[in-house]
């Protein structure tokens, strides 16, 4: 059931928030020690706070789409009173005084929060596999990963334990866990959703965002937490909208970038072929679908690399008088960054702007582009390469090389499913527009879902 469908059935009485919150809460019993996608579960305030919705309800108070609707959130949002680990021993009894900015925004829509989401220790990593509270596995395959670091988020929403979840995106990590759970994920533009009240990672690269089941329940979400909030000192005064597409929308005149290198030079053949088909299906839609020439995106992706260290460097380096508490694979990324100079991030700022005046030509094209999210399917859980194209690449850099760029840029990205490999894995679509433009890379992305381009009509083998 979608946020729509279960909007719909709260305000016509024919369900209420306490049996959808039941409902989920006994997905989660039944599918949580299978995948891991809750650190931490509050049952009990959670059924006391859909009472508190039916009662709101049922006296005209309406809080909108969203009240009522189970949610959780990423565990490196604040949450009053519960725990809030990062997925890290070092903030394993961390209890924070006060809410996250987007915990707050979707307390006063109504939804209903079921509790805290596993990730990958300190959002710093694409797998989710934990070293301190074990992996989180794809309930597609559990042998594979959910992709990271928003990897619970990614679970939780595929199988049906909550309609919608909460997940911060700073190289990839909220499209990642999309594409490979077979769910939409959306990174907005940078300063459009706040980051109060998250633990930081990359304080010029972290993003906060939504994934949903559908493109038009992720809008749904945004349209929550989007706005200005003088708290975040990189927060936007932008006008926010209405963000959830009509529908029949449609994408007829639409120009549709497809790159004309970097995006499709390498990718797994089973990636390939259906984001292809869905670049297909657009141009039968009425797109105008045409070949673009973007900036060196492989010096920009560099350039995202070299500030992320930097910047981790920065955030984490204080911990690493615990260097025990800390994972190996985290540790290490930080050691690199401790490595860089001052030179060295100047100079991939000074880039990293050159590249934003850059990508201004492109909008001038182009509308939006379609590219793939990851260059592969989920791999195997504590793989450390995957084949692509006849040679093996470290699964980091298949994970994120087709992400990455899009953080350093600022630019909104939506990862929209597409279909699945012959393996029985989701594959994911990535649609990238200008800055603020969120609603329309919602309307194509919802456009091309109503003509059945995903997997919404099939369910993973673990959400029975």
């Amino acid at each position: 059931m979608t946020i729509e469908a279960a909007a719909r059935a709260l305000r016509e009485r024919r369900a209420s928030s306490v049996e959808l919150t039941n409902e989920a809460l006994r997905r989660v019993e039944r599918l949580n020690p299978k995948l891991n996608a809750f650190l931490t579960v509050t049952a009990d305030s959670a059924l006391h706070r859909a009472r508190q919705a039916d009662a709101e309800l049922a006296a005209g108070q309406d809080r909108g789409p969203l009240h009522g609707i189970p949610i959780a959130h990423k565990d490196l949002f604040y949450t009053r009173g519960v725990r809030t680990t990062a997925g890290s021993k070092i903030y394993e009894d961390f209890v924070p005084d006060h809410d996250a900015a987007v915990v707050e925004r979707l307390d006063a829509a109504g939804a209903v929060s079921l509790g805290k989401l596993h990730m990958h220790e300190l959002a710093f990593g694409i797998t989710s596999n934990n070293p301190h509270y074990g992996p989180v596995r794809n309930p597609w395959n559990p042998e594979h990963i959910p992709g990271g670091s928003s990897g619970g988020s990614g679970v939780a929403v595929a199988t049906g334990m909550v309609f919608a979840a909460t997940g911060s995106d700073t190289g990839g990590s909220i499209r990642i866990p999309a594409a490979f759970c077979g769910v939409v994920g959306l990174k907005p533009t940078y300063g459009r959703v706040s980051r109060f009240g998250a633990l930081p990672l990359a304080f010029s690269l972290d993003h906060m965002g939504p994934l949903a089941r559908t493109v038009r329940d992720a809008a749904l979400v945004f349209n929550a937490l989007a706005g200005f909030d003088p708290r975040d000192p990189a927060s936007s005064r932008h006008p926010a909208e209405d963000y959830v597409p009509a529908q029949g929308c449609s994408i007829r005149g639409l120009r549709i970038g497809v790159p004309e290198a970097f995006f499709l030079d390498r990718l797994d053949s089973d990636v390939e072929s259906a984001v292809r088909g869905a670049i297909d299906k657009a141009q039968e839609l009425g797109a105008l679908v045409q070949a673009v020439r973007l900036p060196d995106m492989a010096a920009l992706s560099a350039v995202g690399t070299v500030i992320q260290l930097a910047e981790v460097a920065a955030v984490l380096g204080p911990h690493l008088g615990r260097r025990e508490q800390i994972g190996t694979d985290v540790r290490a990324l930080v050691d690199q960054g401790l490595l860089l100079s001052a030179t060295d991030y100047v100079n991939a700022q000074r880039l990293r702007r050159q590249k934003q005046l850059d990508f201004l030509r492109v909008w001038n094209e182009v509308d939006c582009l379609l590219t793939p999210t990851t260059a592969v399917p989920a791999p195997r859980i504590g793989a450390t390469t995957v084949p692509v194209a006849g040679r093996d690449e470290e699964v980091r850099a298949a994970a994120t090389r087709l992400v990455r760029g899009f953080n350093t840029l600022g630019l909104p990205a939506l990862s929209v499913p597409c279909g699945l490999s012959r393996g029985g894995l989701p594959v994911g679509l990535q649609v990238v527009g200008p800055a603020f433009q969120e609603a329309l890379l919602l309307r194509a992305g919802a456009a091309l879902e109503d003509s059945g381009i995903g997997i919404s009509e099939m369910r993973p083998p673990l959400n029975p």
